[in-house]
């Protein structure tokens, strides 16, 4: 008997993971604009520290064992005929393949700043993108940060750690940043950017340049809606959150107003048996909170269970943010917990083959 196929269309951190778990039990496909694994996670590593951010969250899709059964096209979606259950996708030579499923898992992610986008890239590009941010600000004598998310946050830290000679500022808009974590977090880390010596500015909301996606470091001067005089700095940072999901490909019967994918609380879609979506792309709470949730576990459950007359389990979301922050530390990796509480792991540099390619992702090989 063959088994049931399953396409995941997006292989970002949550659907690389629900891919692994199906992969025994199902023939699974996943499609990718990515050569690999390049994840949205510790952006501020990603800037101050781009070597060691590599070595943990860019990784090619051949390194990791468990997706040895798993066919993997590079390419980007471009439609899907959920009757007809298939979805089209435009390969990198410019021609297009349509591709079957019994069940379709959605995780094509969002679009947010340079770090985040859905552009059809080779290991090459990646490599250059990465090397081009960490430059620019290698060579700024002054940084703005703009934001009061964890992005934000971690980016100013990181950078002012890196670099402890520079000038680093961040500017934010409500009272005090992470305003989505426990009010303990930012307690935690308030205090490591002022020693640090990141100027903190709450209060100070941007203006944005028409036509401007937030998507580039710049060197112009900031604006603030909220009355203070404009700012100036070598490097600008805009993290701001201005989210878009990667959601171009879908039906808009699928989507909330705002292009997100709407599900229930088993994360199916609404009105479609057998198309689930998962992570940031996915209206499931608020927060939006399946992937930081760890929900590939009971994803892949319940995408099981609906093409096996199974009972689905129901996603439960935590009701602020949680997980780390600003990334490992002096070889320490601090996790926040969404009661405020914190704990470490270290050392960091040892447990994380432990921690994250063996227990998470069941094995990476060696680069």
């Amino acid at each position: 008997m063959s088994k049931p196929r399953v396409l995941i269309a997006g292989l970002g951190d949550t659907g690389l993971l629900t891919a692994i778990h199906l992969a025994k039990n199902a023939d699974v496909v996943g499609v990718s604009a990515k050569p690999g694994l390049v994840s949205g996670q510790e952006l501020g590593l990603r800037l101050a520290k781009p070597a060691e951010w590599v070595r943990d969250y860019w990784i090619s899709f051949d390194r990791y064992r468990q997706l040895d059964r798993v066919r993997i096209l590079h390419g980007t979606l471009v439609g899907l005929d959920a009757n007809a259950k298939r979805v089209t996708v435009r390969h990198p030579d410019g021609g297009q393949s349509a591709e079957p499923y019994d069940a379709l898992v959605i995780s094509t992610g969002v679009s947010n700043g340079f770090w985040r986008r859905p552009d059809l890239q080779t290991i090459d590009e990646v490599d250059a993108g990465l090397r081009a941010a960490h430059e620019r600000l290698a060579a700024a004598g002054s940084v703005i940060v703009i934001g009061g998310g964890a992005a934000a946050v971690s980016a100013a830290l990181n950078v002012a750690t890196a670099w402890p000679d520079k000038q680093v500022d961040l500017y934010y808009p409500g009272e005090r940043a992470l305003p989505q974590h426990h009010g303990k977090v930012w307690g935690v880390l308030e205090k490591r950017l002022r020693e640090r010596g990141v100027g903190l500015h709450p209060g100070h909301r941007a203006v944005v340049p028409d036509g401007f996606a937030c998507d580039d470091i710049t060197a112009d001067p900031v604006s603030w809606s909220t009355g203070q005089p404009d700012e100036k700095a070598d490097a600008v940072l805009w993290t701001i959150g201005k989210v878009r999901p990667n959601t171009a490909w879908l039906p808009a019967e699928l989507l909330d107003e705002d292009g997100f994918v709407k599900v229930d609380q088993h994360l199916q879609v609404e009105g479609r048996p057998g198309v689930f979506a998962i992570g940031d792309v996915a209206a499931s709470d608020p927060l939006r909170n399946s992937a930081r949730s760890r929900a590939d576990h009971l994803l892949a459950h319940n995408v099981l269970a609906s093409l096996n007359g199974g009972r689905l389990k129901t996603f439960k979301p935590a009701r602020r943010r949680w997980g780390s922050v600003v990334g490992a530390q002096q070889d320490a990796l601090e996790v926040f917990a969404p009661n405020g509480s914190s704990f470490k792991l270290r050392p960091w540099s040892k447990l994380q083959p432990l921690v994250v390619r063996m227990a998470i992702y069941k094995g990476i090989r060696r680069s």
